[in-house]
């Protein structure tokens, strides 16, 4: 399958279980983004589960409204044409929703049965600057949230539109984006460099192994760290601030 023009092929399953912070410096170590690109700021939503394990999907992108009742048709969880949106998308899925109210938060959208409905569907999580709750119920069932707030009702939570790109937290997530979340929060990886992440992770790993090492060793120096340093690869960002000094 083919995505921007960008060929999928890639092991999903071992990128899956890295987490968001080694899969970040695999991507910077790429070159797949600048560093203050491709991740949902900390202020807009934190994870609700996060003992729960890493998720990976395809966003399924939306924006929903819950302080004022549908033009037309129905709300919550009974949004058919929502649905059958979600459907179509490449699973396993994400879905993503932008709370669009003036007061983000306010209801909630995503409960247990939507997460019942959801995971029916192959989603795997729920990204959203909006609220979400029935908490328990939705953490036995293992399905990610990932949200701005917890809330006591979901007043008109509906889906307003669908379909289209959204931004929650200053990140840009069109339908189709390749999405990873864990405790530390949520980013998008470049299917450019998706391939390459478990290598890249690797290589990083040893790294740092060795770094650690050598702190824990009783040769450490502060002249033998800077050795260690110098012989990181990198993309020369610290090196040329340190000349700038």
């Amino acid at each position: 399958m083919v995505h921007n023009g960008v060929s999928k092929k890639f092991d999903f399953e071992r990128i899956q279980k890295l987490d968001t912070c080694l899969v970040s410096n695999a991507i910077e170590r790429l070159k797949g983004r600048p560093r203050n690109e491709g991740s949902i700021a900390p202020s807009a939503l934190h994870s609700i589960f996060p003992s729960l394990p890493p998720v990976l999907g395809y966003a399924v992108t939306g924006r929903m409204r819950s302080t004022s009742a549908p033009v037309e048709g129905r709300a919550y969880h009974e949004n058919m044409h929502w649905w059958r949106y979600v459907s179509t998308m490449p699973a396993p899925r994400i879905m993503v929703v932008q709370d669009v109210d003036e007061r983000p938060g306010v209801g909630a959208l995503v409960g247990e049965l939507h997460a019942v409905i959801g995971l029916a569907l192959k989603c795997v999580a729920y990204v959203s600057n909006g609220a979400v709750r029935d908490i328990e119920a939705v953490e036995s069932l293992g399905f990610q949230l990932f949200a701005g707030a917890v809330a006591v009702t979901h007043m008109y939570a509906h889906i307003s539109e669908y379909g289209h790109p959204v931004e929650i937290g200053g990140l840009e997530i069109h339908p189709g984006d390749l999405v990873h979340a864990d405790r530390h929060g949520v980013h998008k990886i470049p299917l450019e460099v998706a391939a390459e992440i478990p290598r890249m992770a690797a290589q990083i790993r040893e790294e740092e192994a060795e770094l650690k090492k050598f702190c824990r060793s009783p040769r450490f120096s502060l002249d033998g760290l800077e050795r260690q340093f110098e012989r990181l690869p990198g993309d020369g960002v610290e090196a040329r601030l340190g000349r700038e000094r």
